[in-house]
């Protein structure tokens, strides 16, 4: 990012092809990393919900290390390609710094590997992990609401009080009395309380908080990234019948380092093992 401002404000590269072509390697491994760490974590979320018990089990340091080492290799695969053709020998001047798009099919490989097959993965991912949540809370409804029968307040009344209650189909027999009115003996009652509707409030309120979450972390990642992904697809495709200003792509192309700034601060508001861990690294880097 620092050689980005400088080369955005500068508006001329002069530091030579060797470190262009080393810095357009890591700018496309760093922001595919990036992109893919988002899958990762979605992966984890899912098997998280799906299977709790067993994936406790199985979510280990060296798995969590497998994973983000094949998300490292993946990206480096998709920006090896350029290094195989150089825009400009070793001698010339070279003034911009720009990703070669004669390479039709590399395009089309690079951004359909580094973004819109993440995007999709996410986007079922987290589908599937809305619905199970859903599920999840309407079954813990349903059970706490039999739980909340089961633990009533029990009262019996006298014969001919008044009281703001619920009765429960188990009262004992009639008893004719000399009047000849029936008296009910012992008839138990439950008085319903406003705390089961409370609990459903509360479900509720869950329910949205999830849902909310999950639209602003693929909201903003589609925002942030999808403009530049249309442009370096359409870009190499119509050539010469396509026309974008470069402070557009610039423009685009901060917008999308936009989203590496913004997913953490999103997913420690989101969700507390994220901010546990996020404290400890605050923590460890103030002692050290």
């Amino acid at each position: 990012m620092p050689i980005s401002t400088m080369y955005t404000v500068t508006g001329r590269w002069t530091l030579g092809q060797a470190l262009c072509d080393f810095w357009q390697s890591s700018d496309i491994t760093c922001c595919t990393a990036s992109i893919m760490h988002l899958c990762v974590i979605a992966l984890d979320r899912y098997w998280a919900i799906t299977d709790a018990v067993g994936y406790s089990a199985r979510r280990t340091p060296r798995r969590a290390a497998g994973m983000i080492t094949l998300v490292w290799v993946f990206s480096i695969c998709i920006s090896l390609p350029p290094f195989f053709w150089r825009q400009a020998k070793a001698e010339e001047e070279v003034l911009e710094c720009l990703v070669n798009t004669d390479h039709v099919l590399y395009t089309v490989y690079s951004t359909v590997g580094a973004f819109y097959l993440p995007t999709l993965l996410l986007i079922a991912l987290y589908g599937r992990i809305y619905l199970e949540a859903r599920s999840r809370i309407l079954k813990q409804t349903t059970n706490r609401t039999g739980k909340r029968l089961t633990r009533a307040q029990l009262i019996t009344d006298s014969p001919g009080s008044t009281s703001s209650v619920t009765s429960i189909n188990s009262r004992a027999p009639e008893v004719p009395s000399e009047s000849g009115s029936p008296v009910y003996v012992n008839q138990v009652k439950v008085r319903v309380s406003d705390a089961l509707l409370e609990k459903k409030k509360l479900m509720a309120a869950r329910e949205r908080k999830a849902t909310k979450t999950l639209g602003v972390i693929l909201g903003a990642f589609i925002v942030c990234w999808l403009p530049f992904f249309i442009i370096s697809l359409v870009m190499p495709i119509c050539k010469d019948a396509c026309w974008f200003h470069m402070a557009i792509f610039d423009f685009f192309t901060w917008l999308g380092y936009l989203n590496s700034l913004i997913n953490p601060i999103i997913y420690t508001m989101s969700n507390e093992d994220f901010k546990q861990a996020f404290h400890k690294l605050i923590r460890f880097k103030c002692t050290t």
